[in-house]
C-alpha cells in the first residue's frame, strides 16, 4: 500500500487579547504556508478578537 502524505496540519490559535484562550483547528499547509490569523469570538473577553497561529 502506498503511504499518503498528510497535507492538513493541526494548529493552535491563541487570542491576541491576552486572555490565554486558544482554539485548535487544521489548515492546509499548501494553500496557507505562512502563519494565519482569524477573527473569532473570545468568551473570556466576551468579544471578537484576532487569533494568531502559534507553534
Amino acid at each position: 500500500m502506498a503511504k499518503s502524505k498528510n497535507i492538513r496540519q493541526i494548529i493552535i490559535l491563541e487570542s491576541s487579547a491576552g486572555t490565554g484562550y486558544r482554539y485548535s483547528t487544521k489548515k492546509n499547509k499548501r494553500n496557507h504556508p505562512n502563519r494565519v490569523e482569524y477573527k473569532k469570538y473570545d468568551p473570556v473577553a466576551k468579544k471578537h478578537v484576532i487569533f494568531k497561529e502559534t507553534k
